[in-house]
């Protein structure tokens, strides 16, 4: 079994004629809390979406658990265990609480372990199950970010992916949702993380890369990463422009 849960090889994207990916490569350790940060607009969501096989790369591989996923359907890849808590916290408004929950494990695994997850979830953000019947649209900023990941998790996963996962949030609510995701990779899932507050994300993850005009130009232990070097990357400053 290969220490790497998720590996990008060379993976190219493009809109048209408008490329926003080009030769990317990075990987995310099994067990791991693993970081992409970058600027608005570097290509950091683009790279998401040819993982979770919304974008066909026009170049590269994905690997997921040692088997080649490149533009597989979204539906398959979630089945394989790779799943999202999409940008913006990203909920169904006008269902409650429960019937999010119930969205994220359809897939036939998922479903027939459905008490259980509900009862993980539940444990992990009891706010969740305060607001069971609730509509999502009540909800605070924060707890919508709660429910998204809590959502993923109802998928069974083996990996999540959270993009911009502090995005509209105050930095009490954004340290509350860090401290569910370390428990959550306690129990054994590997996080990819997408975020733009570089402070917050070399302090609550293992590895991090930085992406700038759709590369990546720095990686390293997130502990080991000099913050003001990887400031300056994340604006394109000197070298990194």
């Amino acid at each position: 079994m290969s220490d790497y849960i998720l590996q990008a090889e060379n993976l190219s994207v493009s809109y048209g004629d408008f490329i926003a990916v080009e030769n990317a490569s990075f990987k995310v350790a099994r067990g791991s809390i693993t970081t992409l940060i970058g600027a608005n607009g570097a290509g950091k969501s683009t790279m998401l979406k040819a993982l979770l096989g919304e974008n066909k790369p026009r170049a590269g591989k994905v690997i997921f658990e040692n088997e080649d996923i490149t533009g597989m359907k979204p539906n398959v890849i979630v089945r394989k265990g790779l799943t999202m808590s999409p940008e913006g916290s990203c909920v169904f408004d006008e269902m409650t609480v429960r019937e999010n929950l119930l969205m994220g494990c359809y897939q036939k695994r998922a479903a027939a372990k459905k008490e259980e997850l509900f009862e993980r979830v539940y444990s992990m953000f009891p706010i969740l199950k305060e607001k069971d019947k609730q509509l999502s649209s009540y909800l605070s900023g924060g707890q919508r970010q709660m429910l998204a990941i809590a959502r993923a998790i109802m998928a069974d996963p083996k990996m999540i992916i959270c993009d911009e996962i502090s995005l509209g949030l105050a930095p009490v609510v954004i340290g509350e949702i860090y401290e569910k995701i370390a428990e959550i990779n306690a129990s054994g899932v590997t996080f990819l993380i997408v975020d733009q507050d570089v402070g917050r994300s070399l302090e609550h993850s293992d590895y991090s890369y930085v992406v700038v005009k759709g590369g990546i130009v720095m990686e390293g232990k997130s502990a080991d990463l000099p913050v003001e070097e990887v400031k300056d990357a994340y604006f394109g400053i000197n070298k990194y422009a």
